[in-house]
């Protein structure tokens, strides 16, 4: 399950690193912009490989965003290289191959660009073009994780639980969950939790294991919601409230795909059994007002 979160986390991270790069600033126009590209600025380069990567002020041209990132990376540029890299890891502009990403952002890695370090990590953890090295993995993630990325910090963390590249150590799986969590990484968030929910790397410690529960749930995450859910129900952590536990499990109904949901659903018809036909209108009232937030 823990691996699960780590994939989720990981493809929410590529959402995030798609979007993410240089800025156009905001007092150069675009043609002064391509100016500086053009006379060999790396700076300049980047920007303009991150619009037409992206489709901002130009129309989306991947091909065009290579040429550019690939002017400023063969300069030695590190957020070029690795943006390089991403393009060659998932297909845009250049076919995949995973041994030229990783090429990229050992070269970006190596300066020290948290983002980089964080992507060959997962290089190696994944076994994309080559054998997997957890060892390998966990040593990248922690480069980047020591800079602040939370994206580094969970992956580490999920390591150090699952005993991968690293020898097992709660505390320390503890320790990188709570980097995360304190970032907002609502999975980071559902998994520090657990940890208070079970003991392990912390003290057991229900009503610390509900107030993370909460974080993420409040965020929209439906594992984390089934959780909170559990503990209004069965009074752990918090107090026994059969209007919570069905709120916080319909919400996570409504947040959950495929054979998940279904489990869900189950729990949720369940806890109508204990519940007066006032507080099931009241958590249903609840809970709508929460999905109509979500859909703005």
């Amino acid at each position: 399950m823990v691996k699960t979160a780590k994939l989720s986390a990981a493809l929410l991270t590529l959402v995030c690193l798609w979007c993410r790069g240089a800025q156009v600033p905001a007092q150069e126009s675009l043609e002064a912009l391509r100016k500086r590209a053009e006379k060999g600025s790396p700076e300049a380069q980047t920007v303009l490989g991150t619009m037409y990567r992206n489709g901002q002020d130009v129309r989306q041209d991947l091909g065009e965003a290579v040429r550019w990132f690939r002017q400023a990376a063969v300069q030695g540029y590190a957020e070029a290289e690795n943006s390089l890299g991403f393009l060659y890891d998932y297909g845009g502009g250049v076919p995949i191959d995973h041994h030229e990403a990783a090429g990229w952002y050992r070269k970006a890695a190596v300066q020290g660009y948290a983002e980089a370090q964080l992507n060959l990590g997962w290089l190696y953890d994944s076994g994309q073009g080559f054998p997997i090295d957890h060892a390998e993995a966990a040593r990248w993630y922690r480069k980047a994780a020591d800079q602040g990325n939370a994206d580094a910090a969970f992956n580490l963390a999920v390591m150090y639980e699952e005993a991968q590249g690293v020898t097992q150590d709660y505390v320390e799986a503890a320790r990188w969950y709570r980097r995360a969590a304190d970032q907002g990484m609502h999975i980071a968030q559902l998994s520090l939790g657990r940890m208070y929910a079970s003991g392990r790397g912390v003290a057991r410690d229900r009503s610390e294991a509900a107030r993370w529960y909460r974080k993420a749930a409040d965020l929209g995450l439906a594992s984390a919601q089934y959780e909170l859910s559990l503990a209004y129900s069965s009074g752990l952590g918090v107090p026994s409230d059969q209007v919570e536990a069905y709120e916080w499990m319909d919400l996570a109904v409504f947040r959950a795909h495929g054979p998940i949901r279904e489990k869900y659903s189950a729990a949720r018809d369940a806890l109508t059994a204990r519940m007066t036909p006032e507080q099931l209108a009241d958590a249903r009232r609840r809970a709508g007002e929460w999905k109509a937030k979500w859909a703005h």
